[in-house]
Order: structure tokens, then sequence, then C-alpha cells
């Protein structure tokens, strides 16, 4: 029914403790789950034979050995086995919830890309699978200990095999790529659905030496400012919040809250007024030697002066 891809950090201390846990949780989902592991980090090849998992150790990278999200999704649709398929960042942990959302889904849409919050907590040890109640028990902690993320953070992208095209070289990991995604769906016409009240999708929080320059540079480096000019603009980056619909206990429904419709007017109005006014002052800018370039420049100041990558993550 399901396949699950991602692109795990090397396998070392706590963050392999965390990987485990998640890879753990993915493999009790479903007999026939199918996960595959891309990229040759330190402990991938290992971890993904221990677990009997598929491993693809070849993927396209920058020059800072970071995978390629166009790469990557396009190998996945390749290889995968299901026609669901799914993109999860290797430090979330899953429970069965998220299948039951994913059939509930399917049964009513057939173009979609399904996502959801996620809650962090400190966990820091392995997670003993092995006692039948272990969701029960996790689910319990996380309501305790755990709190849930502000809708711009987003972990897991699950939709069918081959919806997505003409994705861009983004690095995964860094600024704006997930806020991307999910403006991509809709761009492609799909519908995004907002799955937070139905899956429990549990981060597992960590520090940030996987990187040297550690969170400064996950946010605000070389590669986030690069993702960001390949997503054209801070409008391409949208959050749960601009989901077109909600996953609720009795059913799908229509995304009517506030959050959205106040996105659709400030953004799409935005757009168009930038749009109407290099229309309108053609004529003027013509004689004064002024084109589409100068306007151009200035709309480019303006989005920059609105540049969500200022903070630690988009908040649009």
């Amino acid at each position: 029914m399901l396949t699950l891809f991602s692109c795990p950090k090397p396998f070392h201390g706590l963050i392999k403790v965390i990987q485990t846990n998640a890879l753990q949780s993915w493999i009790r989902l479903s007999p026939d789950c199918e996960i595959i592991l891309f990229g040759n980090e330190e402990g991938t090849a290992e971890v993904a034979s221990s677990l009997k998992i598929r491993h693809v150790p070849q993927v396209s990278r920058n020059e800072f050995g970071t995978p390629l999200l166009d790469d990557v999704f396009s190998k996945a649709g390749a290889v995968a086995r299901h026609d669901i398929i799914g993109y999860v960042n290797a430090d979330i942990i899953l429970m069965s919830d998220v299948i039951k959302a994913i059939e509930r889904v399917r049964e009513k849409k057939k173009t979609f890309l399904m996502v959801g919050r996620r809650w962090n907590i400190d966990l820091g040890q392995p997670l003993d699978f092995s006692q039948p109640d272990w969701q029960e028990r996790l689910r319990a902690f996380v309501l305790k200990r755990g709190k849930p993320t502000a809708p711009e953070w987003v972990d897991y992208f699950v939709f069918p095999r081959g919806f997505y095209r003409d994705l861009r070289p983004l690095a995964l990991g860094r600024a704006g790529f997930d806020n991307w995604l999910l403006w991509k769906s809709r761009s492609l016409g799909g519908s995004v659905i907002d799955a937070s009240e139905e899956v429990m999708a549990v981060h597992q929080k960590h520090d940030y030496s996987h990187h040297p320059q550690g969170k400064e540079g996950v946010w605000h480096g070389i590669e986030a400012k690069r993702n960001y000019e390949l997503l054209d603009g801070w409008h391409h980056c949208f959050t749960l919040s601009d989901a077109t619909y909600r996953l609720t206990p009795t059913g799908l429904k229509l995304n009517l809250r506030m959050e959205r419709l106040s996105r659709i007017v400030w953004v799409g109005g935005i757009v168009r007024l930038c749009h109407a006014l290099m229309a309108w002052t053609r004529p003027i800018r013509s004689r004064l030697g002024l084109g589409d370039s100068n306007m151009d420049r200035l709309f480019d100041a303006l989005k920059k002066g609105m540049n969500p990558f200022r903070r630690a993550k988009p908040r649009l």
C-alpha cells in the first residue's frame, strides 16, 4: 500500500538513536510497508541491512554533500513498489493512525498531498518496540510532555506516485523545501490535506551538529539562501494554514479557517497588485526608459523586505 522514503543523517550518537526509533516505527506500520533509504551517509548501509530496508546509495548532491530534492523524489517514484509514496524526515516516529488516514484520504481524492503538524518531544533513548502497547505509551507521553509545532513545520509528505513533476534541486533539510512542496502541490492542481487532527507525527528533538555552522547554517546559510532563490519568492512558501482540506474524525472538510482565508486575500492581492502596476505603468515607463526589468527589481526588493527566511523558518 505505502512506500516511505527518506535521506537520513549519519548514524552516530544521539542521531543514531533517533533515526533508529523512527525507522523501527515505520517498519511496524503495515506488513507490506516498503521503506527506502537514500544516500551513503555513515551507517546507512549497515542499518538498512540489519532492518531489511531498501537502500539506494547514489543520489545527486550539491557541493556541500546535501541531497537534492528533485533527484531523490524522482528516484523514489521510479523504484517504489507501491502507488502511494511518502517522504518523511528521518527523525519522525509514525504510528498506525497514519495508515488509517491515508486510506480515508485515498477513498475521497485521487490527486492529493497529505501532510500534518508534528509534536516535539525530548526522548533521547531507544523505544521498546517489544511492548505491544508501545503506541499507547508513546501517545500518553507525547500528550503529557510534548508540544505541537506551528503550521510552517512540515515533516511528512504523502502523495500518489507520479504526482510531482518539474521539481527543483532544493537542498533537503534546509530552509524552505518543505513549504515549497506544499505550494507546488497546489500549482499542480492537487488537494493539500492537513491530517494534523488525525495523525500524531512525533518529532524527536535534536541539535544541529550535523551542519558545520549548526542551526544558523541550516536556516540562514548558503544552502538556505540558494533554496530561497530557487523558490522564486516568499509567496511560493505555503504552510499547513494553506491546506485546502482538513481531515477530521467525521471526514474531509474544506479548510475555512481564518489563517487560510487571510493568506488568500493577502498573498493573492499582493501578486495581482504587482502585475497590475506593471501593466498600468508600462506606457509611461517606456517613455522614461524604465522597462519591466526595473519594476522587477522593485518587486524583488519588496519581496526581500518580507523575506521569511530572516526568521528561523518561513512564517507567512
